[in-house]
C-alpha cells in the first residue's frame, strides 16, 4: 500500500487491488474506497462545475462536505496524482 497525502485528502492506494482508500478529507476522518470509474467520475463532475461558487460532497451519502472555488481546485490536483497510480 502507498500512503498519498493531498492538500484537501489523503489515504492510501492499493496496487494489488487497484483502489485508492480515501481516510481523510479537509481534516474529517472517513473510510471509503475509490475504483478508478469512481474517482474519473468525481474528477470529471468537479472539473465540469469548476466556475461554480463551490461544491458540496456527500460520502456514503450521510456527511457532506463543503468545498469553496479554490478548495475544488485543489481537490483536482489531488486527485489527478492519485489517477495516475491505477492501472
Amino acid at each position: 500500500m502507498q500512503s498519498i497525502k493531498g492538500e484537501i485528502l489523503s489515504g492510501e492506494f492499493d496496487e494489488v487491488d487497484n483502489v485508492f482508500t480515501l481516510q481523510t478529507i479537509k481534516s474529517l476522518q472517513t473510510e471509503t474506497t475509490l475504483k478508478k470509474n469512481q474517482l474519473e467520475s468525481l474528477y470529471a463532475y468537479l472539473d465540469s462545475h469548476l466556475n461554480e461558487d463551490g461544491q458540496v460532497l456527500s460520502l456514503s451519502d450521510q456527511l457532506l462536505i463543503r468545498l469553496s472555488q479554490e478548495e475544488v481546485k485543489t481537490l483536482l490536483t489531488d486527485l489527478e496524482s492519485i489517477s495516475r497510480l491505477y492501472h
